[in-house]
């Protein structure tokens, strides 16, 4: 980013008069200023032909120079690469290596109890199991939300791992995330079902805002894969999203019973083309929510 940055400066100040022509240079009024008055963006440059610009830090490359300061024009257009600063965003990779048949709660109150975690379903052609195939997602997926500026939190890195689903909800809870996404692989007895599917609680407190999120992220990830859009799910069926105090869905990312969809989750540009859309899907979302919470 430092390099950009420093591209862009280059860029902007090879438009300039060159400082020999004159001992001072005096940069144009910006559109809207005042005459006379230095623009808005700075009020440093103005200085002796030859002199260093002050302010600037140090440059890396260069121990005894400094970098000239970014103009506030730069310092937005970089800002605006970031749209998710400030943002937390969790990420549950589906599943485990080895599941865990113990039985917990599905949801607070409830004393109806499920599995804490299965190891999930395997690639039809590939053999790929699930949790494998949803870490490789859920990875790519961080690196595109830290990317945007996101602050990210994930349940698990690594396949070796003992985390309920109720677990999980409450680790996302106490970080007190802005949003929680379940990366998932579905599967049907059917092979010539593919597409995906976003699913989130009916019923729990912040029902409403997990769906508002599904409403955002689900056309953008299939806008990105072309995947085909089979819709929003709200049910209670699932623990990992009834224990959520935190707007919070599941994604089936495509289906592992169908044998082209399954090839292609498990390629590299496909799971890029998944944590792409998910992230646009994201910065969508948070824009949408931010607006509502001005009064817009």
């Amino acid at each position: 980013m430092k390099k950009f940055i420093v591209l862009l400066l280059t860029l902007l100040l090879s438009a300039l008069p060159a400082l020999g022509e004159a001992e001072q240079t005096q940069v144009p009024v910006a559109s809207g200023a005042v005459a006379g008055e230095a623009p808005a963006w700075d009020d440093t440059i103005q200085q002796a032909a030859g002199d260093p610009i002050p302010g600037g830090e140090q440059d890396p490359d260069d121990p005894d120079a400094t970098l000239p300061p970014v103009p506030s024009v730069v310092m937005e257009l970089v800002e605006s690469q970031k749209p998710l600063t400030g943002v937390k965003i969790g990420i549950d990779p589906g599943h485990q290596a080895k599941g865990n048949n113990q039985k917990e709660t599905v949801a607070p109150n409830s004393k109806k109890t499920k599995p804490k975690v299965s190891s999930g379903t395997a690639g039809v052609k590939t053999r790929i199991p699930e949790y494998k195939t949803t870490l490789e997602i859920s990875l790519k997926l961080r690196d595109a939300l830290v990317e945007r500026g996101a602050e990210v939190y994930m349940t698990r890195e690594t396949h070796d791992v003992n985390i309920s689903n109720q677990e999980r909800a409450k680790m996302m809870n106490a970080l007190g995330v802005d949003l929680v996404l379940r990366i998932h692989c579905d599967g049907a007895d059917n092979r010539s079902k593919h597409g995906i599917a976003v699913y989130c609680s009916k019923s729990n407190a912040i029902a409403a805002e997990s769906y508002r999120a599904c409403e955002a992220i689900l056309p953008a990830v299939c806008e990105a894969t072309g995947a085909k859009n089979n819709g929003i799910v709200s049910n209670d069926n699932y623990t990992g999203q009834n224990w959520s105090t935190v707007p919070c869905l599941m994604v089936e990312c495509g289906f592992a019973s169908n044998p082209e969809e399954d090839v292609l989750l498990n390629t590299e540009d496909y799971q890029w083309k998944l944590a792409e859309g998910l992230t646009q899907g994201i910065v969508d979302y948070i824009a949408a929510r931010d607006g509502r919470s001005n009064g817009e």
